[in-house]
């Protein structure tokens, strides 16, 4: 597989991290867990569960492997420093100032093995005045801008029901940024530190926003966002049964035919027209969906190319043909609870395809495999010198 023989030592827990070393694991990268004694990863305790660990811990810690290391003993911080000098990348998301006092911070590591990765996955960075801060995806994406812009104008902001920072300005960089180090590292043989912070992350999604607000040097108003709901074209109109439709139609061939397809074409030239007009617009095209139910919309926009989906409930996803199709649904034997379903692989290779080799591990299953491996190779090595 495309990562097998690379090891990473995951000090991470609940979403971000464990997030991006699911997907190194996926893709076939030995990923040894590295747990609290006692509590372990505090997902394993979120309920519902599936046998005695959390839905999601079960989900983020696929094809992992378990270790548990209380890091403030001499004797297992002794242990861990033996995996890093087997280990490619490493991954925490502490506080900065938490792995230095543990003197197990990059500085210190990258001594024993120079070839390491080390990612650390942070809410703010390792650096600057918030650096220390606590936060979780709703605190970055109020310090990025995001969240004043979400929701209806002159309402309260809409918290998002997923978490965009935590994954999409942490997860996929901290995945991104190991990548990148691993192709640095197989020119160089050198490791590096790779930052990553989650507000970071979150600011660089602002590409259709904060460059325009660099032109126009005015406050940003949600409602003259063309995609933030300020347009007729790119809305959510509610059907006759309480369902909802979201239409898409920015360009002007879309909205050609999803205004045709409604019989709104007096509406066809007017896609750009000024804010106190979409409303009107909004009205009239909310006048029309609201006369057929959800099913019968989909059905009359099966063949028209106008941008238009519905907005599916969870179960929905689930039995989603496209979903089923792309196999973004995974069933997996569990050896104590049967069969459950797990989210998918979202990145598609034509030669190395990603697998579900093993469920989540119990707390500690691996310790002591894993050292006795390190106590095998310590006596190689031994032997070996005499």
């Amino acid at each position: 597989m495309t990562l097998s023989g690379i090891r990473v030592l995951d000090l991470t827990r609940l979403l971000p991290g464990p997030y991006a070393t699911m997907m190194l694991a996926d893709y076939g990268a030995e990923v040894i867990k590295i747990e609290e004694t006692q509590i372990g990863d505090y997902a394993r305790a979120m309920p519902p569960k599936i046998d005695e660990n959390g839905a999601l811990f079960h989900s983020l810690n696929r094809n992992k492997k378990s270790i548990t290391l209380n890091l403030k003993e001499e004797e297992e911080k002794e242990a861990f420093l033996q995996l890093v000098e087997t280990a490619d990348v490493v991954v925490e998301s502490f506080r900065p100032q938490v792995m230095k006092k543990l003197e197990l911070d990059y500085e210190t590591l990258k001594e024993i093995n120079p070839g390491l990765i080390y990612c650390a996955v942070t809410g703010y960075g390792q650096t600057g005045p918030y650096a220390d801060k606590s936060g979780h995806d709703i605190n970055y994406l109020s310090y990025a801008g995001i969240l004043h812009l979400m929701g209806e104008t002159n309402e309260k902001p809409a918290v998002p029901a997923v978490q965009i920072a935590d994954i999409g300005g942490g997860a996929l960089p901290a995945v991104v940024g190991i990548l990148l180090a691993l192709l640095e590292k197989k020119e160089t043989g050198r490791g590096q530190m790779v930052d990553v912070s989650m507000l970071d992350g979150i600011i660089a999604w602002l590409q259709t926003i904060l460059p325009e607000y660099f032109v126009r040097q005015k406050p940003v108003q949600k409602e003259e966002l063309p995609l933030a709901g300020r347009n007729a074209c790119y809305e959510v109109y509610e059907t006759k049964d309480g369902r909802w439709l979201s239409v898409g139609a920015l360009e002007p061939k879309f909205w050609k035919t999803f205004c045709e397809t409604i019989g709104k074409e007096a509406l066809i030239p007017h896609i750009n027209a000024p804010i106190a007009e979409q409303h009107h617009m909004k009205a009239d095209v909310q006048g029309v969906i609201s006369q057929k139910e959800l099913s019968e919309w989909m059905e009359i926009f099966e063949d028209k190319d106008a941008c238009v989906a519905p907005l599916w409930t969870m179960e929905e996803v689930g039995n989603d043909p496209q979903v089923e199709e792309r196999g973004m649904i995974q069933t997996v034997k569990h050896p104590t609870a049967g069969e459950v379903k797990h989210i998918g692989f979202p990145i598609k290779l034509s030669k190395s395809h990603p697998s579900i080799r093993s469920t989540a591990p119990k707390l500690g299953e691996h310790k002591e495999e894993l050292l006795q491996e390190l106590r095998d190779e310590k006596n190689l090595v031994k032997d070996d010198a005499e």
